[in-house]
Formats: structure tokens, C-alpha cells, sequence
């Protein structure tokens, strides 16, 4: 970690400068990286933002309990369980804010429900969260972090010399900071062998290509109908999802037992956000996730209830296909389980397009594993000899 010695050089926003001396952060960056990886912010000092949100697992929690694998997350008391799955931090920073449109649909907020309106919010949940880092109040952070010389000096430099005479000011500079280094190019290089071929520096194998082309089609996939293939700018800075909402028909996770979170009661997603306050249009429906580093960031959908990538390009063959051997999931041998919300099924977009044959949904995998950044690459080849 970068520090800067003699602080005396450092100026705080108001153009003063602390005499305190000692060593601080340079940057707000810096200071929400180590912010990421401190354990000290949870209850029992055991959790920090990275436990969940692993850097070197593509942002997402890898730790495996005997229960649920890695379907969902343990919490810092060492016995609670979340009742979804962590979402990988990568691309986090580049999802709006949390809005309703002008034709009545919700878009972009984070959570897979759209609970915290932006990036800022969200970093300020886990900390507070029972079943996570479970701290009790914004009051108990606050101490926790004035422990800490480094962090006391770098706040008062970074946020002003009054940035703790109270806890709301402090805990907003905290989850500043957070945002901040992950708004950095850590969590969003656009590195991948696509990123790559779109520069012209790779070229994709022919199976990539054919996953590409038939992933960008409008006429034989359903998959650019949410995961959109351009962003703000093009196809350059495209992460694959239109930040909506939709019931795509995910069936309950069989394997989160009654001691998971919310386990005894339907998941209705986006219904669940108070921004929404229960919309019955809203039952079910979960955010479309960035497909960037789709291909390591498994278990898939909100409740981990997919282990594998091919069986989720599977799942949504299912609709579209007559065939009885396509009605079967693969992971357990038996039918697709039924949705676990049946309302407000996107049965438009699910069944836009025709249905894909062995070659063609290898095809599809084999392009969404082109979206690996490519300091994960490594991790694919693991993946391959696990199967």
C-alpha cells in the first residue's frame, strides 16, 4: 500500500495542513483499498469488504461451507448465512444510479435488488448488516476507525478537519472512500481477450466467434435483449447487462436450509426494495448482473442456485426447446425446478429466440469466457479441471 510520510506536505481540502505528522493515505483510493481489506470494520474483526468480494476471485465470495458451498455467503459471526449470492464488485462502479424510466421500469441501483441507489449506498450496507459484518451501528464503525493513527490522519486530511465531530459525516467519508477505489481501474480494466480483439491485438477461435455472432444476433438469440453488447461509448466499454429487472423464471436453491436468510419465504426480488414499496408488477424480478467474468464468478443467478456456466446458457434454451432432454437440468438430473415467483414471467424476451443445439451453446459459453479480465484467466483453466 502507497503511503505518504510527513503529512506536514499533505494539504486537507480546506488549504490547511495537519502538524500531527506520521504516515497517511495519499488518496481516497488508497484509503478505500485499505478500508476494502480491513477486517476491524465487522463485529468480530474477522470480515472485511474483500471477504466477500474477493480480488482475486473476480470480486466474488470463493470460500466454501459445508452447507451451500459458495451459493451464498457466511457472515461474520461464523454461523449466518446469507439469503443471496454475493454479486462480483467488477463493473460495479459503471451501473447508474437506482431510477424508475419514463416507461415505468426500474434501472440500475445495486444489491440484486436495487436497495442502494448508488455506489455509495451500497458500500454502507454490508458493515451494518447482521448477516454480514454485523457492526451495530454507524457509531461502532466510527470507533473502530479511529483506532487506527492512519486512517484518523487520512480522513481528517481527506474529508476535512471536522470529518469526525459527528458519525453520519464520518461513515458518508467511509463509504466515499470505498466507492472511490472502486471506481478504479482495478475493478474495471476491460482487459479480456474480447477487449483485446476488439483492438485488434487477438483474434477469437472459430467457436468464440460463432458464441459472438450468435450472441449479438437479434435473430438466433435471446441474449442481447438484456445483456446489451454496447455501452456508453460503443462496444469498447459494453459490460453486458441493460441494468433492468426481469422474472426470468429462476427456480429456489434447494440447497439453502432454513437457517439461510429469508429462506422460509419466496425471494421476490425487486418487490423487496423499499424504493418500490411492493409493486406487484415488481414480484420476482432481479437485476440483470454484468456478464463480464460470467465464466469465473459462478455459482450463478441471485441464490446460487446454478453451479455451472453451460447449465445457465441451458436454463434459457429450456424455453424454446421442445425436446424433452432439454427440459432436464443437467446439474441434477431432473426436470428445471418450478420458478420460485411465478409472477411477471418475461416470457417475451425468454422466448424471443429459437432454440440452440449442443455446438451452438458451446459456442455461447465459449464466448462468455472471452469476457475474462486477464488476471483471471488463470482461473478458467482450474475451472476446466474441476470438470
Amino acid at each position: 500500500m502507497a503511503v505518504l510520510a510527513g503529512l506536514g506536505l499533505l494539504l486537507a481540502p480546506s488549504g490547511g495542513s495537519l502538524a500531527d505528522g506520521g504516515e497517511a493515505y495519499p488518496s481516497k483510493i488508497a484509503l478505500g483499498e485499505a478500508l476494502f481489506h480491513d477486517p476491524n470494520l465487522s463485529k468480530n474483526r474477522s470480515q472485511s469488504c474483500s471477504t466477500c468480494h474477493a480480488p482475486g476471485a473476480g470480486f466474488v465470495d470463493a470460500r466454501q461451507t459445508d452447507l451451500v458451498g459458495s451459493d451464498v455467503s457466511l457472515g461474520d459471526d461464523g454461523q449466518s448465512l446469507g439469503g443471496r449470492n454475493a454479486p462480483t464488485a467488477g463493473y460495479a462502479a459503471l451501473t447508474p444510479p437506482f431510477s424508475k424510466g419514463s416507461d415505468g421500469e426500474y434501472r440500475g441501483g445495486f444489491f440484486w435488488d436495487g436497495r442502494a441507489r448508488t455506489l455509495e449506498d451500497q458500500a454502507g450496507g454490508p458493515p451494518l448488516n447482521p448477516v454480514e459484518m454485523g457492526m451495530p451501528d454507524k457509531a461502532a464503525v466510527i470507533s473502530r476507525l479511529r483506532e487506527d493513527p492512519s486512517y484518523d490522519r487520512s480522513f481528517r486530511v481527506l474529508y476535512g478537519r471536522s470529518v469526525f465531530q459527528d458519525d453520519e459525516t464520518a461513515y458518508s467519508a467511509m463509504v466515499n472512500a470505498l466507492a472511490e477505489y472502486e471506481r478504479g481501474p482495478e475493478f474495471s480494466s476491460f482487459d479480456s481477450r474480447y477487449d483485446r480483439y476488439l483492438r485488434g491485438e487477438e483474434k477469437l477461435t472459430d467457436q468464440e466467434e460463432l458464441g459472438r455472432v450468435l450472441f449479438f444476433s437479434q435473430q438466433f438469440t435471446n441474449c442481447s435483449i438484456c445483456h446489451e453488447v454496447r455501452g456508453p461509448n460503443g462496444l469498447k466499454d459494453a459490460v453486458f447487462t441493460n441494468h433492468k429487472y426481469f422474472n426470468i423464471g429462476v427456480p429456489a436453491n434447494p440447497r439453502l436450509a432454513a437457517g439461510t436468510a429469508g429462506a422460509a419465504k419466496p425471494d421476490l426480488g425487486l418487490a423487496e426494495n423499499p424504493l418500490v414499496a411492493g409493486e406487484p408488477t415488481a414480484r420476482g424480478k432481479f437485476k440483470v448482473p454484468s456478464l463480464r467474468n460470467v465464466a469465473v464468478t459462478g455459482p450463478y443467478m441471485h441464490n446460487g442456485v446454478f453451479r455451472d456456466l453451460r447449465s445457465v446458457v441451458l436454463f434459457y434454451v429450456k424455453y424454446n426447446s421442445i425436446k424433452k432432454s432439454r427440459q432436464i437440468n443437467p446439474e441434477t438430473g431432473q426436470e428445471w425446478g418450478a420458478p420460485e415467483v411465478p409472477d411477471n414471467l418475461a416470457m417475451e424476451q425468454l422466448t424471443a429466440g429459437p432454440a440452440l443445439d449442443d455446438k451452438r451453446v458451446d459456442a455461447i459459453v465459449a464466448f462468455l469466457k472471452t469476457l475474462t479480465d486477464r488476471r483471471y484467466e488463470p482461473l478458467l483453466t482450474q475451472e476446466k479441471l474441476k470438470q
